[in-house]
């Protein structure tokens, strides 16, 4: 279980901690509780892995006898040879999917910042992800298992840091807000405001001594409220395995964070006004690097028995100086909160600026709608006089009753044939067979307009 408790257990710090509940003696030992997202964008494939790798025996024993450094330097990373095929399957499947995973991330990401058919070379940008061997694929090498661990322990030993200074810029943006809240009020009000805040500040100090997180007394404290245990019988070494809850022979940070429990309840409440609870998470952060500092010697992250024995021999272990709470605490300085504040202000500039042209882009918009639904209506109306004509038209072709109407059409008679002797040939041409027409003669009438029915024939 060590490589579990050295990649997934030190960071359940990224969780909080919540009260323990002390379970009868005798009581049947409960299935663990599943751990919490460790917050790595491989958090999965993370799990997945180690689940798979103590499933095999041989990888078990050799795990029992590795120590820190082995596992975090890779040493341990050539025992994957020896697992048995059918881990080796599920770990190669374990790895493409991950390797579809992050092409299917870097696909969505290109997609959203370049243009359409653009050919992505996958395997330049799997390079980026450290936690696996981008060269290889399809299968899981004792080279993956390398850089995953080697991965996990950098990403995971900067996050406490990034804790800190999330923290400090939230403390920043809440004493900026309330600076500009009173900026905002007349003189009456604002030294009411100031007062209701002092006064706030006041009460949130007034609370029970809190002790150094691991000192005798803290722990004996806990060992008489959580335990129920007399304080006089206070033994380190039952302590220890009291507080083992899953028996595994080390403390790790969340069971470590549950002996602070007591401590934090002295001071934050979330019933009141005045505590914050963001302050509180803090606390309980601080208070397991104070033990890890002084308790882990050898900095994995995990108490084992021996350190805990021998840290109880310590000076500070009976006689601490004094536990600084994070009220009491200098969080940030006025040089920083201005910094934060100008930071704050040039990001405001620049949301303005892109306001002001999104405005623009909006009327640019607007005032292209009203251009084009203008030309929409007049086509429209071109559209509909069009139809009006055609039915005009149909309506004047068509006899009272609906049925078509025809009507004779006169050709045309030539210029140069509308003299006498060309008309009396055209006379003579349409006279009956057999009387020809006298040149004297009246011109023959005529012939009247074919019946519709003969013209049909």
């Amino acid at each position: 279980m060590k490589i579990q408790y050295l990649l997934l257990i030190p960071i359940l710090g990224l969780s909080f901690a919540v009260p323990i509940e002390r379970s009868p003696p005798k009581q049947e030992e409960q299935q663990p509780a599943e751990p919490p997202d460790t917050g790595l964008y491989y958090d999965r494939y993370l799990r997945e892995v180690i689940d798979v790798l103590e499933t095999d025996n041989h990888f078990r024993e050799k795990l029992q006898t590795a120590n820190a450094d082995d596992i975090k330097s890779g040493k341990l990373s050539k025992e994957l040879d020896f697992v048995s095929h059918n881990v080796r399957t599920r770990l190669d499947e374990l790895k493409r999917q991950e390797v579809s995973r992050l092409r299917m991330l870097i696909k969505a990401k290109m997609d959203a910042t370049m243009e359409e058919n653009v050919q992505i070379d996958h395997l330049a940008l799997l390079k980026q992800f450290e936690h696996l061997e981008p060269q290889n694929q399809y299968t899981f090498e004792a080279r993956d298992l390398e850089l995953l661990i080697q991965a996990a322990t950098k990403d995971l030993e900067n996050y406490d840091a990034a804790r800190h200074e999330e923290f400090k810029r939230y403390e920043m943006m809440k004493e900026h807000e309330r600076r500009e809240y009173l900026k905002s009020l007349d003189e009456d009000k604002r030294k009411m405001e100031e007062a209701h805040y002092e006064e706030m500040k006041k009460k949130h100090r007034e609370h029970a001594k809190v002790h150094v997180p691991g000192s005798k007394d803290q722990l004996k404290e806990v060992w008489e409220e959580t335990d129920g245990l007399d304080p006089n019988d206070f033994n380190p070494k039952t302590f220890f395995k009291l507080h083992d809850t899953n028996g595994d022979g080390v403390l790790d940070e969340q069971e470590l964070e549950a002996l602070f429990t007591k401590e934090l309840e002295k001071v934050y409440d979330p019933k009141n006004e005045e505590d914050d609870m963001v302050e509180m998470e803090e606390e309980r952060l601080r208070m397991r690097e104070h033990v890890m500092r002084n308790v882990d010697t050898n900095q994995d992250r995990l108490v084992t028995l021996e350190e805990f024995l021998k840290s109880t021999e310590s000076k500070d272990f009976n006689n601490p100086e004094g536990w600084q709470t994070v009220e009491e605490s200098q969080i940030y300085t006025e040089e920083e909160l201005r910094r934060y504040e100008q930071e704050l202000s040039a990001q405001e500039a620049a949301l303005n600026q892109r306001a002001e042209e999104l405005r623009k882009e909006h009327e640019d918009l607007q005032q292209r709608k009203i251009e084009l639904d203008a030309q929409k209506k007049e086509y429209q109306q071109a559209v509909i006089h069009m139809e009006q004509q055609k039915a005009q038209q149909a309506g004047a072709a068509a006899g009272p009753n609906g049925e078509l109407k025809f009507q004779a059409q006169v050709p045309d008679v030539p210029a140069e044939k509308a003299n006498p002797e060309a008309q009396q040939g055209l006379e003579s041409h349409l006279a009956p067979p057999g009387e020809v027409p006298h040149p004297g003669d009246k011109a023959a009438d005529p012939p009247q307009e074919t019946h519709v029915q003969q013209d049909q024939q």
